[in-house]
């Protein structure tokens, strides 16, 4: 047995099979998913934690902020052809009460600073959840964030 696999519950259902699907798709992003992902990654856009193919469930999300439970989904050509499955499992992540929203990937090539507005003012609009903010340290009065940008 790998001394490295978790022994814990896994998130919101998945299996180890969806695990190891996320871990590949972070090692062949898309050439969108790249650029995005650099914008995000290690807090850039406004200190917000994102995680890239993120498993839950079934499903793999492309990019997720756990404090905000936002998902944000890349739509290449294929999206076109599975709209129903799409709705379907936006679905099921809004019954998990995340909010999805959806870019194109040419709008991530083409308008990356319009698709980080749009991504920082849905993060907005969102509560946030205290559990998942980055812990504090000090004693009374002397509170530091850990991992603020």
């Amino acid at each position: 047995m790998n001394s490295n696999r978790k022994t814990t519950s896994r998130i919101r259902g998945t299996t180890p099979n969806i695990e190891m699907t996320a871990r590949r798709l972070r090692r062949e992003m898309t050439p969108a998913e790249k650029i995005l992902w650099e914008a995000l990654r290690g807090r850039k856009l406004a200190g917000l934690k994102f995680r890239a193919q993120h498993p839950v469930a079934p499903f793999i999300l492309d990019f997720y902020c756990p404090a905000r439970k936002l998902v944000v989904e890349l739509d290449g050509g294929i999206h076109a052809q599975q709209a129903e499955y799409d709705s379907a499992r936006e679905q099921q992540l809004n019954d998990f009460n995340y909010r999805v929203i959806r870019f194109r990937n040419e709008e991530v090539m083409k308008d990356l600073p319009s698709v980080l507005k749009r991504i920082l003012d849905a993060s907005n609009t969102l509560p946030t959840d205290p559990s998942l903010s980055p812990p504090r340290i000090g004693g009374p009065g002397g509170h530091q964030d850990i991992g603020a940008p």
